[in-house]
């Protein structure tokens, strides 16, 4: 018979050296094995056997290719999600219900990515449900329309053209702290400024990394986790929801969504924005930082910009911001190695970056799929 539960927890992360993987890019990487090493490596940090699993979550990675795999043929539940960002929040909340309602004890979720080596490029060849109308307009990237999304912005709030130097500069300060980010190097604001325009006003740096690794986390109830071998990360609260159309825009920055989304979340938790020790920003684009600050009300409306200057969000600072190096510094995994470092930096075990008493991490993805949740110590 199912038994329900009440509290869950993340009890498992692995990740790939994604530096070491960016440096060597002439040797073709296989989605599986990436995925299956990752996975290899929850299950070592976690101490759930791999005969325990049975729940299977895969992200741009098909279920039985990746059961086959890792040799894990006779599971409860599996299920694919496609290779999008707003995946990884997506994958944490169907693990949590299927622990809740009791129809699975142990869910891994496992990602994979090798964009880089196959030479994948995030748009320029076409495509998309609106190709017909929107191609011969060069919209052929989710960059091109956050660009517009920007556009509008700036028009509408003033933010200057230097407005998302601060969050590229800190992405990369915390980068150059995390032996296994893509890029080691601090950038400066005149660096930022030199930066190439790719779909103006968004500069290089204003854009994600293309390259290759996995990540995988182990997720459990909270009871069963208090046995295993490090300390859980427990999931106070998550909640989600859509804003679709047919394009990858939001005339308000996906601001109603958000504002839903925190709404449920900060009520779940009975946490405020202020009480949050450290945030996970999907950052696909360097904009969708300051929509996300504004929607789940880390910032006043039209004022992230203002709001991540003078150290606000450096990793010693009052509110630190993707403390790995987000999509521009760290890697680019869609989501995912933000939740593995939410949970190391609830741990204690984030190093050279760690932040003070950390016990509080909230990630938040603002996207056609906006999700948000809150992971805590136990």
């Amino acid at each position: 018979m199912w038994k329900s539960v009440d509290d869950v927890a993340i009890v498992g992360v692995g990740e790939s050296d994604f530096r070491a993987l960016y440096a060597n890019k002439n040797v073709p990487k296989d989605l599986y094995d990436l995925g299956a090493r990752a996975l290899r490596d929850a299950l070592d940090d976690s101490g759930v056997d791999k005969s325990e699993i049975d729940a299977l979550i895969c992200t741009n990675l098909n279920y039985a290719r990746m059961a086959d795999v890792i040799g894990t043929h006779n599971v409860k539940f599996v299920h694919d999600l496609e290779g999008t960002g707003r995946m990884s929040g997506i994958a944490l909340q169907e693990a949590c219900a299927l622990v809740r309602s009791g129809f699975a004890d142990v869910v891994a979720c496992v990602y994979a990515t090798n964009g880089r080596s196959v030479g994948m490029k995030y748009g320029g060849e076409g495509g998309g449900p609106t190709v017909g109308y929107d191609t011969m307009y060069g919209m052929t990237s989710p960059g091109a329309y956050v660009s517009l999304m920007y556009q509008r912005y700036r028009h509408l709030y003033g933010a200057p053209d230097d407005a998302l130097a601060p969050l590229a500069i800190n992405n990369r300060r915390n980068a150059a702290r995390n032996p296994i980010a893509v890029f080691q190097d601090e950038i400066d604001r005149e660096e930022y400024l030199a930066s190439r325009f790719i779909a103006e006003p968004l500069r290089k740096l204003d854009y994600c990394i293309i390259n290759d690794g996995g990540v995988a986390f182990i997720v459990t109830s909270l009871e069963r986790a208090r046995s295993l071998r490090k300390p859980p990360v427990r999931v106070a609260g998550t909640a989600g929801m859509s804003a679709l159309t047919n394009h990858y825009t939001s005339e308000d920055f996906f601001y109603s969504a958000c504002q839903s989304v925190s709404a449920q979340l900060y009520q779940q938790t009975g946490l405020a924005p202020e009480q949050m020790d450290c945030l996970q920003v999907y950052d696909n684009f360097t904009p969708t930082i300051l929509f996300t600050l504004e929607g789940f009300d880390h910032a006043k409306r039209g004022s992230a910009w203002e709001w991540v200057r003078d150290g606000r969000i450096h990793f010693d600072g009052p509110r630190p911001l993707n403390t790995s190096g987000g999509h521009t510094g760290e890697s680019y995994m869609q989501g995912f190695a933000f939740h593995v470092e939410a949970v190391r930096q609830v741990r204690g075990e984030a190093g050279a970056r760690q932040v003070a008493n950390c016990e509080t991490v909230q990630y938040m993805c603002a996207s056609p799929i906006v999700t948000s949740h809150v992971l805590t110590t136990a």
